[in-house]
């Protein structure tokens, strides 16, 4: 009777795995305010300052919505628009008036910091506290750093870009900087301002993404009289 092969019940790797999440991360690295992606492409992240549309009058709105309306004929080329929404802890918010209505020598004072906490709690039982923070993102393709030498370096695999970083950096900077100057100087009109997130920024934000945590909230110092 010949021998049946052995098939082994379970399929156990002989060495143990070692990738880690890293290498599932598109960004290569993150350079004089750019963001490098591993196959040469980059970007470039601004942060906008919001608008209370419905503050405003009607002629206000409608002169608001004409020049974002000019704002998108002018591009002509893609832009991705962030809406990051957080969820706020304000309990050392509530630590802050606590500590507050303590040094209070006048009763009436107390009372009304107290209502306004108890205002504050109630409205967070009924609707979660979120912070919103908007983001313009302008991409940079790595076929605008070329054909010929992207297929070079990437058969020879040298290094994680396919260009090097001087290079890289160089050719994206070219590309992007006239497109941030005109985003902003179309987004003034709408009465909006954005500014370029620089490295430590960027840092910051990739790792608050990637590593979710609770925003707490921390109250600036105000002089109660």
């Amino acid at each position: 009777m010949p021998k049946l092969p052995k098939i082994p019940i379970l399929s156990t790797p002989d060495a143990p795995l070692t990738a880690s999440t890293q290498m599932h991360v598109p960004i290569a690295e993150i350079v004089d305010d750019i963001v490098l992606y591993k196959d040469g492409g980059a970007a470039l992240i601004m942060e906008s300052t919001s608008l209370n549309f419905g503050l405003l009058s009607e002629k206000e709105q409608e002169a608001v919505v004409a020049a974002y309306a000019a704002l998108i004929n002018s591009l002509s080329f893609p832009i991705e628009i962030v809406i990051r929404s957080q969820r706020k802890d304000i309990s050392s918010y509530m630590l802050y008036f606590d500590e507050a209505t303590k040094n209070m020598a006048n009763p009436k004072l107390r009372f009304l910091v107290n209502s306004y906490k108890h205002f504050i709690l109630d409205s967070i039982k009924k609707k979660n506290v979120l912070g919103k923070k908007f983001y313009i993102v302008i991409p940079f393709s790595n076929l605008e750093l070329g054909t010929t030498k992207s297929f070079i370096s990437t058969y020879k695999k040298v290094g994680p870009l396919p260009f090097t970083k001087s290079y890289a950096i160089k050719k994206a900077k070219i590309t992007l900087f006239p497109k941030r100057d005109h985003l902003v100087r179309q987004v003034g009109r709408l009465g909006i301002k954005l500014r370029q997130l620089g490295s430590s920024e960027l840092i910051d934000l990739f790792y608050n993404l990637y590593n979710q945590e609770v925003h707490k909230f921390v109250p600036k110092e105000v002089k109660i009289i």
